[in-house]
């Protein structure tokens, strides 16, 4: 790592330290020059790592006494309790509808950016082949999908370390639905299904659908699921099947260790496992295994989409199995009959350009700096209230465009979000994460769209004045 890029070095070293617990708020935080031993790095290098978290409310510089922590913790995991039914639809509908009008800060709805120039060569490609299918004789896409869509979204999986045959992939109407088949075929009403939590809402509405019963598992918002309360309460429950989303949770962006990950496949037992990977390709760095590449009992349901990468309008998604496919296939063709022909040969023809994988690299790069201009943004807004200071924890994702904040419990970030509206600020809030309204003092964020503007500044410093409202 050049001298240049080192800085980050020191600020993971830190932040790893002070969430961890090591150095809990108000402490005071190693010298510059003992870092600089330890680290083997210069003097400017850790000075610049300090201002860095300095500048997103981490820590705080005291006169003559150095560097302090300043923000609040990582916050507390929580025990499992009873599995619980969902109720969550109805507060859903008022909150993903799409407003009319432009919003001032989108941040609420999590899209990708779509303005790249690649999009259009995609939509281009759309156009060219709805011309071309107007020429063509009727008839349906059947199950599995589209051939050269299949072989291209099997180069993809094979990229993000998930080597699969082509009669073990399915092509879905995005992840959501391959989602709804995986668990159609491993549960039935009334069956418990182990999720993350918090868990992304989508997966939570689906089981209120199917009529399933939720048993949330406590997860810390930067490295996921604890395997250890999993295995508590796998003991105590008859779980039928388990979500997890290893890369970059919806909606903290947590990513679970590699250790964490092992650990969740032995504890699990010979349980199915549904891995939600819609993220995975969006990671700032070379990335871990998958759980599916780690599976050697063939029980991991491998799920993923071009939602988060291309965009979302595409409702294009896969996936992987091999024990469960024949199942999941039966479902597919008895509940579609048939799929999307025009947009299935579109993008896979799109595909074929090999202008995805250049995208991927472009837009990671745009997000890393998304996120970190936006940390760096609200946590100074923020920090400019003193009932604040001290009192948030902000997360930031080693990959996504997502990010989440954790604000003092008795804050309802409903309200928050119902005033935010009302003045064109779009944010997500936690309610619609849990099952026991337990993430309520909650708020997520996407940070797709982010623009080094004085509105986004703006808006920003008016979120924080509600919130401070709230305290």
């Amino acid at each position: 790592m050049d001298e240049g890029h080192k800085y980050l070095q020191v600020e993971r070293y830190v932040r790893s330290a002070i969430e961890s617990g090591v150095f809990q708020v108000g402490d005071k935080l190693p010298s510059i020059r003992s870092l600089c031993n330890k680290l083997n790095v210069s003097k400017n290098t850790v000075i610049r790592a300090y201002q860095e978290l300095e500048a997103v409310g981490l820590v705080t510089a005291i006169a003559r006494s150095g560097y302090h922590v300043q923000q609040m913790p990582l916050p507390n995991l929580r025990e499992p309790k009873q599995p619980s039914e969902v109720d969550l639809l109805s507060v859903s509908k008022s909150i993903l509808t799409y407003p009319e009008y432009k919003e001032r800060l989108p941040t609420g709805s999590a899209h990708p950016n779509i303005d790249f120039p690649v999009i259009k060569s995609l939509y281009a490609e759309i156009g060219r082949h709805s011309r071309l299918q107007s020429q063509m004789p009727s008839h349906y896409q059947l199950p599995p999908g589209n051939g050269n869509l299949i072989k291209q979204l099997l180069k993809i999986s094979l990229d993000l370390g998930v080597p699969a045959k082509a009669q073990e992939i399915a092509v879905t109407h995005g992840a959501q639905q391959a989602i709804s088949l995986a668990l159609r075929a491993l549960t039935k009403p009334g069956d418990i299904v182990a999720v993350e939590s918090p868990s992304y809402f989508g997966n939570l509405l689906l089981m209120e659908a199917l009529d399933l019963q939720v048993l949330e598992i406590p997860s810390c918002v930067r490295t996921g699921l604890d395997p250890n309360a999993l295995s508590e309460a796998l003991a105590q429950w008859d779980v039928k099947a388990i979500i997890v989303t290893p890369n970059f949770v919806n909606p903290t962006g947590a990513r679970m260790t590699l250790e964490k990950r092992l650990a969740l496949l032995a504890v699990s037992r010979d349980i199915p496992i549904i891995e939600d990977d819609v993220f995975g390709s969006l990671s700032f760095d070379s990335g871990l295994p998958s759980l599916k590449q780690l599976d050697n009992q063939e029980r991991v349901i491998y799920v993923n989409s071009l939602s988060k990468t291309l965009d979302s309008r595409l409702r294009i998604g896969w996936l992987i199995s091999t024990r469960y496919q024949a199942q999941i296939n039966k479902y597919l063709l008895s509940e579609n009959m048939g799929s999307l022909n025009l947009m299935q040969s579109a993008v896979a023809e799109f595909l074929t350009t090999g202008k995805y994988r250049t995208h991927l690299s472009k837009i990671r790069r745009v997000y890393q700096h998304n996120q970190r201009r936006f940390h760096h943004m609200l946590s100074n807004a923020l920090n400019q209230h003193q009932a604040l200071q001290g009192r948030f924890h902000l997360s930031q994702p080693e990959g996504s465009f997502i990010t989440w904040l954790t604000l003092p419990e008795h804050v309802d970030s409903y309200n928050i979000y119902q005033q935010c509206k009302a003045e064109g600020i779009s944010v997500f809030p936690g309610t619609m994460f849990g099952t026991q309204q337990q993430f309520s003092h909650c708020l997520r964020f996407c940070t797709a769209n982010f623009g080094e503007s004085r509105l986004w500044d703006k808006s920003l410093r008016q979120f924080a004045a509600i919130v401070v409202q709230q305290c």
